[in-house]
């Protein structure tokens, strides 16, 4: 499998979806630093908006910590904890505010039983497994001859099939975030906590964010369909 990195196609791939990447993250820091210095109408903080949402929403059993580093910010279900990030946690700017709202979201989704999140937290182990495994037996199938030999062919797909959870991981972490992030604006919407102005540069944050997630489906789809199509399982190519 090291001619893979002599192919010409496994560039393109590697640089469309690094590029994607690249660019999804310069847009969330760069959207997040815009608004990160405009104070919002209310005063309140990340952390202050935080616990006005779950208290809204008739959620006493989520605690809200700072944790360190830029960005971190997310929800632990096994623990129910909503850790902010020391620039959302104490800060009253309109970036802080749609963020500690949307990280609120995922607590309510887990609060409400929302199914793609509980489906997620499930997939995690599996692709892990899946992710760590899968190179392994992609290198089997190119070693065994991918489709030209019936042993290769057998691998080939039980290699996809791996790389296929952390692909399938990615996919679901789509509707779980873009919920969040609805259930967040409208929170901030009907709790008069932001004024429309303030929301719409709360939405600019929030897409941004958004937009990472579907740049690491897009890579992980690029990946996913370049193994299949060397091995010989997509678009009738047999290994070179």
């Amino acid at each position: 499998m090291w001619y893979a990195y002599f192919d010409p196609l496994y560039w393109v791939l590697i640089l469309v979806g690094g590029g994607l990447s690249l660019l999804a993250s310069l847009l969330v820091k760069g959207t997040f630093s815009a608004y990160s210095n405009t104070p919002s109408r209310t005063g309140l903080t990340g952390a202050q908006v935080a616990q006005r949402i779950l208290r809204a929403n008739e959620i006493s059993d989520v605690q809200i910590e700072p944790v360190a580093g830029e960005l971190t910010d997310h929800y632990d279900p096994r623990s129910r904890t909503l850790r902010l990030s020391q620039s959302v946690y104490g800060s009253n700017s309109l970036a802080a505010l749609g963020v500690a709202a949307h990280e609120v979201g995922h607590a309510i989704q887990h609060a409400n039983g929302y199914a793609p999140l509980g489906l997620r937290s499930a997939w995690v182990p599996v692709a892990n497994v899946g992710g760590g495994l899968s190179m392994i037996v992609i290198l089997i199938a190119f070693m065994l001859g991918g489709v030209q030999t019936v042993v290769g062919t057998a691998a080939a797909w039980i290699g996809i099939a791996l790389m296929g959870t952390t692909t399938l991981f990615t996919l679901l972490t789509l509707p779980v975030e873009f919920d969040a992030s609805r259930r967040a604006l409208r929170t901030l919407r009907e709790g008069e906590i932001m004024d429309p102005e303030e929301l719409a540069a709360a939405r600019k944050v929030l897409t941004a964010a958004a937009l990472t997630y579907v740049a690491a489906f897009v890579t992980s789809a690029l990946m996913l369909l370049y193994y299949a199509y060397r091995l010989g399982l997509i678009g009738g190519r047999r290994r070179d």
